[in-house]
């Protein structure tokens, strides 16, 4: 089955761009709203990294979600599209100072501070403006999950977060400060988990840290265990919205929370990844020595996933009902890892034909880049085009 997507109005259109069904987007939000919404101090924001377009944001502030930023450039973002600073929170391993000024100035919720040199700097830089910054300190659980190495963030190994063995020191060296204020926990074990275990283990982490703390009667306000649950990229159509009655219930089940704290999740993928497609239109068919090529206009500069993960997408030929054969689906980037996809199964394809990539809602257009002086894709909603 393929994906409903507005013909007509895409013929029209200058191609490689992005299409983000809205009213996909919207239900899944009401369905993250339902479902975090059946247990108590369950706070949702959505992680910007994944896709920072203005009508997609614009959509996901209007459901009520906060905004988890990693940079100045998103904390900016967010705003524009009207998120509140209460509801932002900013990570990043490399906070610069204009950043760290730029979400003081804007009294942004927290700062989920990631090493102990990054804690001195934020206190110095709110001491310089009067202010005080509420902080929570990213720990690195140690925890593994069964995803892309790339996306694995949770290890020891990895260069996120404060390891287990120094939590004590840095809170410690935060209850000293005059001008941050020690609020919460964060973790993040990577991206793209569909194993609800790797979920449980961070909970038992978590609680481990936690029985510690309230040993030495330190209740923090705030837990936050980042987001990362995937989407199906092999069936799109059959599997629109993850499920986020499983992720929450896992976490309600194992994550033993006081009274007074509050849950926070950072949503990313899950959110838009389903949403939004890449569609571009052929070039050339291509019959080479052992197989058949179909060149299209989008390349590895409009969506480098495959390139850079060997992510696998979903790719239909959606203008075309003629009986199927067998392509590579390459870009024209002067790189031969510029593929899409190889021997995938498409409606015969000619010059001229549609083609979508689909589950490209998160980390597509965000990560576009000009390499060989290309233009970067522009993105649009089903609101503009229906």
């Amino acid at each position: 089955m393929k994906g409903t997507f507005p013909i007509g109005k895409f013929r029209e259109m200058e191609t490689p761009f992005y299409y983000y069904d809205a009213n996909l987007l919207r239900e899944t939000l009401q369905t993250i709203k339902n479902e975090s919404g059946k247990y108590n101090k369950f706070c949702v924001h959505y992680a910007v990294k994944a896709n920072a377009n203005h009508k997609v944001l614009s959509i996901i502030r209007e459901s009520g979600l906060g905004a988890d930023c990693v940079s100045g450039g998103e904390i900016k973002a967010a705003i524009k599209a009207g998120f509140p600073a209460s509801k932002i929170v900013y990570a990043g391993v490399g906070k610069t100072d204009w950043e760290i000024n730029l979400g003081l100035d804007y009294d942004i919720f927290c700062f989920n501070v990631e090493s102990v040199p990054e804690l001195e700097v934020i206190n110095e830089l709110a001491a310089a403006k009067g202010k005080i910054a509420r902080v929570a300190f990213r720990i690195n659980p140690d925890v593994g999950a069964h995803t892309h190495a790339n996306i694995t963030t949770g290890l020891a190994e990895n260069k996120f977060g404060i390891s287990m063995n120094d939590m004590d020191y840095v809170i410690d060296r935060a209850l000293e400060m005059n001008n941050v204020k020690f609020v919460g926990l964060h973790f993040h074990i990577g991206s793209q988990i569909l194993d609800m275990g790797d979920f449980v283990a961070l909970c038992n982490r978590v609680n481990e840290l936690q029985e510690k703390l309230f040993a030495r009667q330190i209740i923090v306000e705030h837990i936050n265990v980042g987001g990362g649950l995937g989407i199906d990229y092999a069936h799109p159509n059959r599997q629109p919205i993850p499920d986020f009655a499983e992720y929450f219930k896992t976490y309600h089940k194992h994550l033993r929370l006081r009274p007074q704290q509050t849950l926070h999740f950072e949503l990313g993928r899950a959110v838009v990844g389903q949403c939004g497609s890449l569609i571009t239109k052929v070039t050339y068919v291509k019959q080479g020595t052992n197989k058949q090529f179909a060149i299209v206009d989008a390349g590895m500069t409009d969506l480098i996933r495959p390139a850079l993960y060997q992510a696998y997408h979903k790719i239909e030929n959606i203008t075309s009902d003629e009986a199927v054969e067998t392509y590579d689906v390459v870009g024209p980037i002067c790189e031969s890892s510029d593929v899409f996809g190889k021997a995938i199964d498409l409606n015969k394809t000619k010059r001229g034909d549609l083609i979508a990539l689909r589950s490209a809602g998160a980390y597509g257009e965000i990560m576009a880049s000009g390499y060989n002086c290309r233009t970067l894709p522009q993105g649009y909603t089903s609101d503009e085009l229906i």
